[in-house]
């Protein structure tokens, strides 16, 4: 039997403002807007979480309408400041100028969480046996090809 815990992170105040507070963090050292919670994306967030722990897998929602970061951990619990450094650790492979990651490194999970056009974040976690599974979904969306992350 799959063992299933939502851990409500729709409904804690103090792991929202930890998420929020780890975002903006960042998005204030390059001196982008700050961003704002957004409830209805953390139910969105929290919904994809459980599905993907529920299914065993790790893959973005299809055709979703936000932009998504993901995060999965094996055998431990993290904490939301842990998620974002994961992501914003990308950073170190993003060219701002020429607007492109590194050849065969991955940034689009620091280009969204700095995306100047996303205004709103929410995020939610789900844990099953000793995975723990992390989405933290972004409106409006980033990533768009052809323009510029700052």
């Amino acid at each position: 039997m799959l063992w299933l815990i939502s851990l409500a992170f729709a409904a804690s105040a103090s792991m929202q403002q930890q998420m929020l507070d780890a975002h903006n963090a960042v998005r204030a050292r390059i001196g982008v807007p700050r961003l704002v919670w957004s409830d209805s994306l953390a139910r969105a967030a929290e919904e994809w979480a459980q599905t993907l722990i529920k299914d065993g897998t790790f893959r973005h929602r299809p055709q979703s309408p936000y932009g998504e970061n993901l995060y999965a951990v094996s055998g431990t619990e993290y904490l939301p400041q842990q998620i974002v450094d994961g992501w914003a650790a990308e950073a170190k492979d993003w060219d701002r100028w020429s607007n492109r990651c590194k050849p065969e490194r991955i940034c689009g999970h620091y280009t969204q969480l700095v995306w100047r056009e996303t205004k709103e974040v929410g995020c939610g976690v789900a844990r099953g046996g000793n995975r723990e599974v992390w989405v933290c979904e972004y409106s409006p969306a980033g990533n768009i090809v052809g323009m510029r992350a700052y």
